[in-house]
C-alpha cells in the first residue's frame, strides 16, 4: 500500500467527524450519520485509488453510498478492498455521550472478512496478551490468562462490555472474578482498538457485538500485534442465509485473526468525534475545530496519534456541506 496514502486516509475519517460532530447531542441519529456517510464518501472521490467498499452502510438497495461493492477513487491503483464505519455510536453523539468515531480500515485486495449485518461473539487482547485467550474457554480462564500475561492482579484488570441483557451471565462472572468492568451503551471498536493502546485504561473487551465492527477492530489490533477472535452469532434464519450469500460455509467456525483480516498491508484510521478513551472528540473554537485522529499501518506497526486544526475560514478543495 502506498505509505502517501497514509495522511489522504486520516482525511477521510477527520472529514466524517467534523460532520457528525455537528450534531452531538440534538437526538437526531439519523442525522449524524447522514452527514458522517456524505462527508466521506465525497473525501474519497480525490483519493488515487482502485478501492472496492466490502464493509460498508450495507447493499446497494439499502444505502445510496458506502453501499457494499461500491468503488471508491479515482480507479488507479493500487486495487483496496475498504471497511467503513463513518459514524460509530450513532446513539452517542445523538445523546452526546462519549466513546463516537469515525473509523475505516484498508486491506489490499481479498484482506478482509467479508462480515455480513449481524451479531459476532468476541474477545480482544493487546500485544502483551496475544495467545493468552480462547474465545471458547471459561471466562474465568481467559480472565486469569490476560492478567498473568499483563503481570496485574485480578482486581486491577478492566474489562469493556457491553451493556445488553444478552451479557448479564457474563457480567455477573466478571464482577465474580474481582475484575473492573467498564460498562458501555453502544459502539464497541474503539475500546476493542483500546487494548492495544498503552495507556488507555483498557485491558480487554468480552462480549457479543456487530459482526462488521469486528473486523475493523481486528485490522488495527493486527496492525500492532494484538488478538481478537470471534464467531458469528446469528439470530434467525435470515442471518444465516446472509453469511452464506457472502461465502461463509461454517456459520459456527471459531473465527481467529487471521480468518478476519489476513494480510499485513493494512492501514486503519480513527477519528474521535465524542470523548473517549482512545481518542479525543471534535472541538469547535471560534475559526475552526481541533479533531484527534489514530493512524496505524500494518506493515511498518507505526501508530501515530494526530492533532488537526481545521480553519473554517479557508475552505480546502473539497468543503464539506455543513463543515466548512
Amino acid at each position: 500500500m502506498e505509505r502517501e496514502l497514509t495522511m489522504e486516509f486520516a482525511r477521510v475519517t477527520e472529514a466524517a467527524a467534523l460532520a457528525s460532530a455537528r450534531w452531538v447531542g440534538r437526538g437526531d441519529k439519523e442525522a449524524a450519520d447522514d452527514a458522517a456517510v456524505e462527508a466521506m464518501r465525497s473525501l474519497f472521490d480525490t483519493i488515487h485509488m482502485d478501492g472496492t467498499v466490502v464493509i460498508g452502510e450495507g447493499e446497494m438497495d439499502e444505502a445510496p453510498m458506502l453501499y457494499i461493492g461500491e468503488k471508491l477513487g479515482n480507479g488507479e491503483q493500487p486495487e483496496l478492498d475498504i471497511a467503513v464505519d463513518p459514524l460509530e455510536g450513532t446513539n452517542l453523539v445523538a445523546k452526546g455521550l462519549p466513546g463516537a468515531i469515525a473509523v475505516m480500515a484498508i486491506t489490499e485486495r481479498y484482506g478482509l472478512l467479508h462480515a455480513p449485518d449481524m451479531y459476532m461473539d468476541k474477545i480482544a487482547v493487546g500485544p502483551q496478551a496475544a495467545g493468552c485467550i480462547n474465545l471458547d474457554a471459561p471466562v474465568e480462564e481467559n480472565l486469569n490468562n490476560v492478567a498473568k500475561a499483563l503481570k496485574k492482579q485480578l482486581r486491577d484488570l478492566t474489562v469493556v462490555i457491553l451493556d445488553r441483557p444478552r451479557h448479564y451471565e457474563l457480567i455477573s462472572r466478571v464482577r465474580a472474578s474481582g475484575c473492573r468492568i467498564r460498562l458501555i451503551s453502544d459502539g464497541d471498536v474503539a475500546p476493542a482498538v483500546a487494548c492495544g493502546i498503552e495507556g488507555s485504561g483498557i485491558d480487554l473487551m468480552m462480549g457479543i457485538g456487530g459482526g462488521p465492527e469486528g473486523v475493523l477492530a481486528a485490522a488495527a489490533l493486527r496492525c500492532i500485534g494484538g488478538e481478537m477472535q470471534g464467531r458469528l452469532w446469528p439470530e434467525n434464519e435470515e442471518d444465516i442465509k446472509r453469511a452464506q450469500a457472502l461465502g461463509i460455509k461454517n456459520i459456527n467456525k471459531l473465527l481467529q485473526l487471521d480468518d478476519l483480516v489476513n494480510t499485513d498491508d493494512i492501514f486503519f484510521a480513527a477519528t474521535g468525534i465524542t470523548e473517549g478513551p482512545l481518542l479525543r472528540g471534535v472541538t469547535f473554537n471560534t475559526d475552526g475545530a481541533t479533531t484527534h485522529t489514530l493512524v496505524m499501518r500494518g506493515k511498518t506497526g507505526t501508530v501515530r496519534f494526530i492533532e488537526a486544526k481545521h480553519l473554517f475560514a479557508k475552505k480546502p478543495k473539497y468543503a464539506i456541506k455543513g463543515v466548512f
